[in-house]
């Protein structure tokens, strides 16, 4: 059996546009390293990997690239390393900076479509931004303790001004922190919105926002 064999729910000439799609990634920990993943695993062609960070201790609870033998390592390189493992049909492009709005026009232009896997506001509205100019879309997701939300963003859109109305902020995860299990839940609906943009279906969370509470069990979608 090859590769992509139990892909089953795409067509041939859906798995030609999955292996030449590139898709940046902004974020390499905890949603990032599973959305990385997933992407390799299902056959995406190009990921570019934005992260300016290291590993340290406090990631081993939930980042899927921590391990305890990495530490202080810097995380897009071993994304890149991990993913040469699961799928060296993937081509990563590392790159290890912080984005931001001066140089996030140069980060994502050689990308179809944007993940934000990032932690803070700032950036998210720079990608945001930087996505509008560039006529992309972005995938956002957000995590907190047991709670995590996800919407789909097309240029022109401005969705996260609407979630955002304090940029400078501090969102709860700081106070609520992540568990393993958000982070993963997260970045798999990401990944779904992901591929149904890329593949062109017309279901996606678009001027939606998925809010997911896994304390109460409740999934709701709110027009925004």
């Amino acid at each position: 059996m090859g590769r992509y064999d139990r892909n089953g729910i795409f067509s041939t000439e859906d798995m030609k546009q999955i292996r030449a799609a590139h898709v940046c990634v902004i974020g390499s920990g905890g949603l990032g390293g599973y959305i990385i993943e997933m992407l390799a695993r299902v056959g995406i062609g190009e990921i570019t990997v934005v992260d300016g960070d290291i590993f340290d201790e406090t990631n081993l609870n939930r980042q899927l690239f921590s391990t305890s033998e990495n530490l202080g390592g810097i995380k897009v390189f071993e994304a890149k390393k991990r993913i040469a493992q699961v799928n060296p049909e993937t081509i990563i492009h590392a790159i290890h900076a912080l984005l931001d709005e001066e140089n996030a026009v140069s980060m994502l232009q050689r990308a179809d479509l944007v993940v934000d896997a990032l932690d803070n506001v700032p950036a998210r509205l720079a990608a945001q931004v930087a996505c509008e100019e560039l006529q992309i879309p972005l995938i956002h997701g957000a995590i907190a303790g047991w709670y995590g939300q996800v919407t789909t963003i097309l240029p022109g859109d401005r969705t996260l001004d609407r979630l955002y109305k304090n940029p400078q902020e501090k969102g709860i995860e700081q106070e609520l922190g992540n568990p393993s299990f958000t982070p993963a839940m997260i970045a798999s609906i990401q990944v779904s919105e992901t591929l149904k943009v890329l593949l062109g279906k017309e279901e996606i969370l678009r001027n939606r926002i998925l809010m997911i509470d896994l304390l109460d069990n409740e999934f709701q979608i709110f027009t925004i």
